[in-house]
């Protein structure tokens, strides 16, 4: 039962706000400008459906396209991933065994002085 309050609440004061926003002239004339676009716009489109739907196909074909290709560099991204965890191991062992010859070295030359 409070939760019909609260929302008849929210939608009396935004009621309220839009009232006493309109009180401002320049609020006003922008607020009635913009529904004299919305409803050119509207109206427009109510008599040419077709570039709504033509407009709706562009923007599904872009979408599509746009998952496509990054389906396409995830699975880039994944592999090469996947390239790198099998060459790390080989790239710490030659670290390691390159690391020990210099030691290995090192000692060497140790021992000759």
């Amino acid at each position: 039962m409070s939760s019909s309050k609260f929302w008849k609440g929210v939608i009396i004061g935004a009621v309220a706000g839009g009232v006493i926003s309109l009180l401002d002239r320049a609020t006003r004339d922008s607020v009635l400008e913009n529904c004299h676009k919305v409803t050119g716009k509207v109206s427009h489109y109510v008599k040419h459906p077709g570039e709504v739907v033509e407009y709706v196909k562009e923007s599904t074909g872009k979408i599509r396209s746009t998952i496509e290709e990054v389906g396409e560099e995830v699975s880039f991204i994944a592999e090469k991933i996947e390239e790198l965890r099998e060459i790390t191991p080989q790239v710490v062992d030659v670290v390691m065994d390159t690391k020990e010859a210099f030691v290995d070295k090192e000692n060497d030359l140790e021992r000759e002085r």
